[in-house]
């Protein structure tokens, strides 16, 4: 009996792999450079990657090796973020300028190389210099390696939907002239869909995106919020939405017929074409929580068309959410779990070894002398910092050959002065609107675990934060309004199956309690995933210090990395 069991446990190993496919190196060449385009009654010249907007899917499976040649064509300063990808001992391949590498010059190339590990689901790269990541954007995508299948039916198709933003516009000269000025950066006056901004917009009845369904299938929508300045409520007409994984972590299963999106962000849903056959509107609008502040008041919609659908029907539109419908965005949110036992998942660490209150939100700066500004710009901080990015050095090239002066690890733990957060009257308090500026991080060390209490401001208004951890997916504990309170709130946090990501969109005028492990060490960047926010200095970083073992010890740099 016991030898019949061995054969058969030889025999089932022999099989997995067999069927098992090898890790593999997947390359990819990206050409980023001018393209011109006519969207919106306008002809204009965009930054765009092998000419395609979107730029390039890329496809790999668990545990590939990924390659990616750029080759910067553009005229820009350029770097590739691999939004969302832990880049275990690879930190010199995760992207964000003058964080890990200074940027690509133009006429200049580099070769991002990096191995997917431990990751399954979707997520996506984007420009991050400037606002380029508007149009230089792409999805990643991420299967479960040969052999490994999906906690859930496997679906007949699998369609990418990535929601963006646009501008009548070089995107460049909008930030270029609200840095000048101190104002906002103007508005978009488009969102899109793969691209496409739909039938609502002028000139564009023939530039929206369009999926045929076959009656009957189900298939896997791996919706991506790719806009600078927005977060986007989702839904499809007469159809329900099955979430099953967020941030590239699978989910419980959570039946929904709106999404809420933060750029950032990413959500995988399986929609059933189960409606009678006729064409349906898939439609994204603002989610927008600041009060009294101007936004992007449009709709893009594309359209699912059922096979056998006459070509004059004319497609239903699902009613979509008001633009500060917070109830719906913070009910989506909040009610998402992850999926114990499911592939990668991690139980919370339940020792906490570094404890943190960050608040968050905007504030102002004085205008520098003989410019444009008029009166003081806007500026933004974290527990009181405004964040500087180096101009020399990157700062992991200053972490890991022992640079001075390129940063400071002295980021407060908690607010420097603590006040009512939530409480508008604090714009009543002049020095609390200037907050300093600097180059802060938090060191700390490897394999450590860190909690952060994101704490929303008044300061100039409330609003909803998508916080954006490089290197790192977090469990996001609890969420809700108001100061949090550590005597209340804290019998709130869910240990058992918290939502895992790597944006927490964090409630306007509210607070999320997010977990992590620092078990990867490098420099990572943590900053609000609003591109008019990052500028202003809402951000900082985390210094993991090595590992005891060459294993968890950050490798020296590429000989081709790029220089200042």
């Amino acid at each position: 009996m016991e030898r019949h069991f061995f054969f058969s446990a030889c025999a089932l190993l022999l099989l997995a792999a067999s069927t098992a496919s090898p890790a593999r190196i997947v390359e990819h060449k990206f050409y980023v450079q001018n393209l011109t385009v006519n969207k919106l009654c306008n002809t204009q010249i965009i930054t765009a990657v092998n000419g395609r907007l979107p730029g390039p899917t890329i496809r790999v499976q668990e545990g590939d090796t990924l390659l990616v040649h750029v080759f910067n064509k553009s005229p820009y300063n350029l770097s590739i973020h691999w939004h969302g990808v832990f880049q275990r001992l690879s930190g010199w391949a995760d992207g964000p300028s003058m964080i890990t590498q200074c940027p690509i010059r133009p006429g200049c190339k580099y070769i991002y190389k990096f191995t997917i590990i431990d990751q399954e689901g979707t997520l996506w790269w984007h420009a991050h210099v400037s606002f380029l990541r508007a149009t230089v954007y792409g999805a990643l995508i991420i299967r479960p390696r040969g052999g490994h299948s999906y906690p859930f039916p496997m679906p007949y198709k699998e369609v990418p939907i990535l929601l963006g933003e646009w501008w009548n516009t070089n995107v460049f000269d909008v930030e270029k002239l609200a840095v000048a000025t101190g104002a906002a950066p103007n508005l978009s006056i488009a969102y899109t869909i793969n691209g496409w901004p739909g039938d609502l917009y002028p000139c564009s009845e023939n530039q929206m995106y369009k999926l045929k369904l076959l009656q009957g299938r189900t298939y896997l929508l791996r919706i991506i919020n790719a806009a600078l300045n927005h977060e986007l409520f989702f839904k499809i007409a007469n159809h329900k939405l099955t979430v099953v994984s967020i941030d590239a972590r699978y989910t419980q299963p959570y039946v929904t017929n709106v999404v809420v999106t933060a750029p950032g962000q990413t959500v995988d849903v399986l929609l059933t074409a189960d409606q009678p056959v006729g064409s349906y509107y898939m439609a994204a609008t603002a989610y927008a929580s600041a009060d009294g502040v101007l936004f992007d008041n449009t709709t893009t919609r594309g359209v699912l068309a059922y096979d056998g659908a006459p070509s004059s029907t004319t497609p239903l539109m699902p009613v979509l959410p008001d633009f500060n419908d917070t109830p719906t965005a913070h009910k989506f949110y909040s009610n998402l779990t992850g999926l114990v036992g499911g592939p990668h998942w991690e139980p919370v660490p339940l020792k906490v070894d570094h404890e943190m209150l960050v608040t968050i939100g905007l504030g102002l700066e004085p205008c520098p002398a003989n410019t444009s500004c008029k009166g003081p710009k806007l500026s933004a901080s974290m527990n009181n910092v405004s964040f500087v990015r180096p101009t020399s050095l990157s700062m992991l090239q200053a972490f890991f050959f022992n640079v001075n002066g390129v940063y400071t690890t002295d980021f407060p733990a908690k607010p420097t002065i603590e006040f009512d957060y939530t409480n508008a009257s604090i714009n009543n308090n002049i020095p609390m609107l200037f907050a300093p500026k600097g180059t802060k991080v938090t060191k700390v060390k490897f394999n450590s675990t860190v909690e952060i209490i994101f704490q929303n401001t008044a300061i100039l208004g409330v609003e909803n934060h998508p916080m954006h951890l490089h290197g790192f997916d977090f469990h996001v504990l609890a969420q809700g309004f108001g100061n949090y309170n550590l005597a209340i709130d804290r019998k709130k946090h869910n240990f058992i199956n918290p939502q895992m990501r790597n944006t927490i969109a964090v409630p306007a005028g509210g607070w999320a309690v997010t977990r992590f492990t620092a078990n990867n060490p490098g420099v990572w960047v943590l900053h609000c995933h609003l591109d008019m926010h990052l500028p202003l200095g809402l951000a900082t970083a985390f210094m993991v210090e090595n590992g005891p073992t060459p294993e968890t010890t950050l490798p020296p740099p590429p000989v081709d990395l790029p220089q200042c």
